[in-house]
């Protein structure tokens, strides 16, 4: 959020500022700090049930950039989608036959199984649900030092 449009529910009393950073908003009259950390005064239900996008990126999301085979973090560019079903054996683009590998364990996959490959996954694949920690999780790529206290551990 902008800090034009954090001002303005300040100044409409739907948000109290928690954190400010150094800088200073100036008017013609006053300075404000400029707002870092925001509470809702009154909580608002989020939308439920959004459905989120099969894509790469949402792929990677749902699995914490880690290989499902090697448990090993990789940055994006050093990530494959693998189809645990195979496509040569019908196997779908779906929530639930797509993990996120590393290249190795991809190559070393191949086109098996990951039964026949002799390879575990970490965990099922399953559709992502929309939270609102995904949202900031899909669309923050650095976190502010500020922030931290008040995020979950997911975001480090």
């Amino acid at each position: 959020m902008s800090w034009q449009k954090a001002m303005i529910l300040w100044f409409q009393e739907k948000v109290d500022i928690l954190e400010s950073h150094d800088v200073q908003i100036r008017s013609v009259r006053q300075h404000f700090p400029a707002p870092a950390v925001l509470k809702l005064r009154h909580y608002i239900q989020p939308k439920r049930y959004r459905r989120v996008r099969l894509s790469r990126e949402n792929i990677f999301l749902r699995d914490d950039h880690t290989c499902q085979y090697c448990a090993k973090t990789f940055a994006y560019k050093d990530l494959t989608l693998d189809h645990v079903m195979p496509v040569s054996r019908g196997g779908p683009k779906s929530w639930k036959n797509l993990v996120t590998a590393c290249h190795k364990c991809n190559h070393k996959k191949g086109n098996r199984t990951p039964k026949e490959a002799n390879m575990d996954l970490l965990k099922k694949p399953v559709p992502l649900q929309w939270t609102p920690a995904f949202d900031v999780k899909a669309r923050i790529k650095s976190v502010d030092e500020v922030w931290s206290p008040y995020l979950t551990i997911q975001f480090y």
